[in-house]
């Protein structure tokens, strides 16, 4: 394999509604197509893994204790071990469950998880055995809704795992899956018009090359933090693994599952990490291309052939660190806190930061607003609706009842409420009560074991 440095065509607006890297795409024969397609496969497997491994070895350290640390090198085959283990388990199906909707549910939900990474580029334009491609299996014009579309069908294979189960807490994990995609949805979704705004077009191609001199991060920092928080949610992370609440439920929505099909929804919850970490290092972090430092050196040397397949797994790592980062450092949620933070908090803020980004762009295009000056508009909007967060009162907040205080929906004790004093304990021994032969038989005065000769002394 040799490199070569990236083309223009990249930065190339086509005209037939296909993204800018299509054109080159396009002459890939089908060898090097199936060659992408395994190549990403075995890079999602890899990277499951390895993340399994990372998870348990970062959160013991955490938690001040050794993680996997005996099958293999440092415990890095103990992730190999466990899925092989659950090769070879019993495969247990209830009576109660639905036969094919059972099987097909794991399977609905891992497959959309591998799709949707065909349309994140991984790197620039390189050289395969001669052949001249994007380190890319597909450019489509509408790339970042193919991987919205591909996370909501895989929350369908959670919903229909719950209610094929016959049983009552896999159902209800289901449903909480239901209302948390519908929710985080929204607000992924309303986090992504801004990039789209200043972009001009859905191809994720298209949107790395809008990053070419400074990255989304910082014009557009708002839509940046919904889409961290929505990401968490999304993918049934903690502290938002409501659906699979080990302390309510069981185990959610696979309760009834065991063997490989167990496997296949743990394999579906880690590729979809990577696939949002792999989105939103292509949507704020300027994708592939390499930090300032190093893309200034050499005249964006680090920038052409794999180089970019480097810095786009080390920003990949940096998100798959945040998630384990949550879930040692933060309790789960409590379920109404979760949806207000959805509903209250992610799409209100999100409707007006799409507000104040559209009009920042008309008064670039229309004065010539610097990219300074949009920097110093966006600070100022996004410290206001930080103030009107956190400094306007609740007005849910109920007054108080004559027995219980309301907070928002969830019920507490009001807080006037006194406890009554624990009545004092009976100091009268019980009668006497006499065993078999005339002997003394033993009777409970509170925690103390009596017999008739402690209650009158020695003879």
């Amino acid at each position: 394999m040799t490199t070569t440095g990236t083309t223009s065509v990249l930065a190339q607006r086509t005209g037939d509604g296909t993204g800018p890297g299509a054109a080159l795409l396009a002459d890939d024969p089908l060898w090097l197509i199936l060659l992408k397609v395994v190549g990403i496969f075995v890079f999602l497997l890899v990277m499951t893994l390895l993340l399994i491994w990372w998870e348990r070895r970062l959160i013991g350290r955490m938690q001040n204790r050794y993680g996997p640390n005996r099958t293999g090198k440092f415990g890095l085959l103990q992730s190999l071990a466990d899925g092989l283990k659950l090769a070879f388990k019993e495969d247990i199906r209830p009576v109660l469950a639905d036969k094919w909707v059972y099987f097909l549910a794991p399977v609905i939900a891992t497959i959309p998880a591998f799709v949707a990474f065909s349309v994140i580029p991984l790197g620039g334009q390189v050289s395969i055995f001669g052949e001249q491609t994007l380190l890319q299996v597909t450019d489509l014009p509408v790339g970042v809704l193919v991987v919205l579309a591909a996370s909501s069908i895989g929350v369908y294979g959670i919903v229909l795992a719950g209610w094929s189960s016959g049983s009552p807490y896999p159902l209800l994990g289901a449903l909480r899956s239901a209302a948390q995609v519908i929710s985080y949805e929204i607000a992924m979704g309303l986090s992504i018009v801004a990039v789209v705004l200043y972009t001009g077009s859905l191809s994720t191609t298209a949107i790395v090359d809008a990053q070419s001199g400074r990255w989304f991060v910082v014009i557009l920092l708002g839509s940046f933090v919904v889409y961290v928080v929505a990401m968490v949610g999304e993918t049934n992370r903690a502290p938002f693994d409501l659906a699979e609440a080990e302390s309510e439920l069981v185990g959610g929505f696979h309760t009834e599952y065991s063997s490989l099909k167990f496997a296949l929804f743990f394999l579906s919850e880690y590729i979809n990490m990577v696939t949002v970490s792999g989105l939103a290092t292509t949507m704020f972090l300027g994708g592939w291309r390499a930090p300032f430092p190093i893309s200034a050196i050499g005249g964006g040397y680090f920038n052409t052939g794999w180089w970019p397949l480097l810095w786009f797994v080390v920003k990949t790592l940096g998100f798959l660190f945040f998630f384990i980062w949550l879930r040692g450092a933060l309790p789960r949620f409590r379920y109404d806190q979760f949806m207000k933070l959805g509903w209250k908090v992610l799409v209100p803020f999100s409707l007006v930061w799409i507000l104040a980004v559209s009009a920042v762009r008309a008064l670039q295009r229309s004065n010539g607003v610097s990219a300074q000056d949009v920097l110093i508009i966006g600070g100022v909007v996004l410290v206001i609706l930080l103030a009107v967060a956190f400094l306007v009162p609740d007005r849910s907040v109920a007054e108080d009842t004559d027995e219980v205080q309301l907070a928002g929906s969830f019920p507490v004790p009001p807080l006037d409420l006194v406890v009554p004093p624990r009545p004092a304990r009976a100091t009268t021994p019980p009668p006497a009560v006499e065993g078999r032969g005339g002997r003394p038989k033993e009777v409970r005065a509170g925690a103390t074991t009596l017999t008739r000769k402690d209650r009158h002394g020695s003879a």
